[in-house]
């Protein structure tokens, strides 16, 4: 029988991610104007309010009310299938993978509800990096997007990826699979 995993910090993580996305989107709104940029750290790290309706890195459709719906649907199915995603996984960090990804799809998508588009305000200097002169524009919850697949990239490639598979000896043994009297070829010569 499969060991159920807690999924209770991913409920937690979530609920923190879009708690912290949300009063920081607050905080931009109240106190910069849309377009408005102030340096936090030379022009290394700014705050730069920008209001996206489309996607990462502002990639959108070409109509506004459709970029709207499209968006918010993308959003609804991409968050069920996280849910659905997160009752199936064998590992802790999958729980708070999958806990950052859920809080930062939901701050998102409260912004596109309410808003008709995401705030966005973290705004890096990247010198010379993929021939941008900055990083786009980016929010809490767009961080925690990334952190949480960085963390089930890193989950499929060293830890779920690298699991043993038992060898057929050994289900042998366990009785996980037939016995070898049921599984050879009859013999055919004459």
């Amino acid at each position: 029988m499969k060991k159920k995993i807690n999924t209770l910090p991913a409920w937690i993580t979530m609920v923190v991610i879009i708690a912290l996305d949300q009063i920081t989107k607050a905080l931009t709104r109240k106190h910069l104007y849309l377009g408005e940029s102030i340096d936090v750290w030379g022009s290394f790290l700014r705050f730069t309010h920008l209001q996206n309706t489309g996607a990462a890195f502002s990639l959108s459709l070409p109509n506004e009310s459709y970029n709207r719906i499209f968006f918010i649907l993308t959003s609804i199915l991409a968050i069920a299938l996280i849910i659905y995603l997160l009752f199936r996984a064998t590992h802790k960090i999958q729980i708070w993978a999958f806990g950052l990804v859920l809080g930062g799809a939901l701050g998102n998508l409260i912004d596109r509800i309410i808003r008709g588009g995401v705030t966005d305000f973290i705004d890096f200097d990247i010198p010379d990096m993929l021939g941008m002169q900055r990083f786009p524009v980016f929010n809490v919850a767009d961080s925690a997007i990334f952190i949480g697949m960085t963390l089930l990239i890193i989950d499929m490639l060293f830890i779920s990826g690298r699991q043993k598979v038992p060898e057929p000896e050994s289900m042998e043994a366990s009785g996980d699979a037939p016995a070898a009297s049921q599984t050879e070829e009859p013999n055919h010569q004459i």
